[in-house]
């Protein structure tokens, strides 16, 4: 076998360990990749019904109900314009309250319930998701936390 084939041989081999291990990488942060959406946009369908995703807003008052001697509670997360109803089995953060702000990931149902697995409260008045403040903005309902929140 020539020198120049030899060579040839090995730089395609070097592009093909190079693209499969571009593909595998790229196939694992697609898998891991979690994306952010409003109560409105998934009152819209913007949301994927097959995939985790987050879902941010304010805790709407009066919805928080705990079912007796166990950890699953349900409550709504509202942008101010829609609200989606969160079904949660576990220990909700110390933060979470009625009225605050609210993250929880998870799937969302055929019926438009979601399920979370996670729910993470808003630790302090300084954040607020910008889809959730600009909706928030627009609408009645106001987060106290508002005042000071980063755009």
């Amino acid at each position: 076998m020539k020198t120049r084939t030899k060579r040839g041989l090995i730089i395609l081999g070097g592009l093909a360990t190079l693209g499969i291990a571009s593909a595998l990488v790229l196939n694992a942060f697609q898998d891991n990749l979690v994306f952010f959406f409003s109560p409105s946009q998934v009152a819209t369908h913007e949301a994927p019904i097959d995939r985790n995703f987050r879902l941010g807003g304010l805790v709407e008052e009066g919805s928080v109900k705990r079912a007796d001697g166990g950890l699953a509670v349900q409550f709504v997360v509202t942008d101010g314009a829609k609200a989606i109803p969160v079904t949660f089995q576990g220990l909700l953060p110390d933060m979470f309250r009625e009225g605050k702000g609210v993250v929880a990931q998870g799937r969302l149902d055929d019926s438009g319930l979601f399920h979370a697995d996670q729910v993470l409260a808003k630790h302090d008045e300084n954040y607020t998701p910008k889809e959730v403040a600009d909706t928030l903005k627009t609408t009645s309902l106001k987060d106290p936390g508002l005042a000071g929140a980063r755009q």
